[in-house]
């Protein structure tokens, strides 16, 4: 099965920063410590996620030829058109006028 993708569009530099809580601590497998329950800071996910706004688009994954990636049928798609692609890296092309995601 192969695997399209729908532009949701682009990263909008003029938007103001979308501040999400970072709880502190870490991510514990077991019963969860009360003490844990407090924010450490806010976080912007542009910041961490995005490089190059003006080259970097937000795409929906449709379909499960890349689950071995880990790339599921809806997931968020972030494409920074500025990297290079190489061996191994995921690869966003346009194949008959569709876009699909390759390894």
């Amino acid at each position: 099965m192969s695997m399209h993708l729908s532009v949701l569009g682009r990263v909008d530099t003029t938007s103001p920063p979308l501040k999400l809580p970072l709880a502190a601590g870490e991510v514990r497998t077991g019963f969860p410590s009360p003490a844990d329950d407090y924010l450490e800071a806010e976080l912007d996910l542009v910041d961490h996620l995005v490089q190059h706004p003006s080259a970097t688009y937000y795409l929906r994954a449709k379909g499960t030829s890349m689950t071995g990636a880990g790339i599921y049928d809806g997931d968020l798609l972030i494409v920074d058109r500025s990297l290079e692609p190489k061996s191994g890296h995921i690869v966003i092309m346009s194949v008959d006028g569709e876009l699909t995601c390759k390894s």
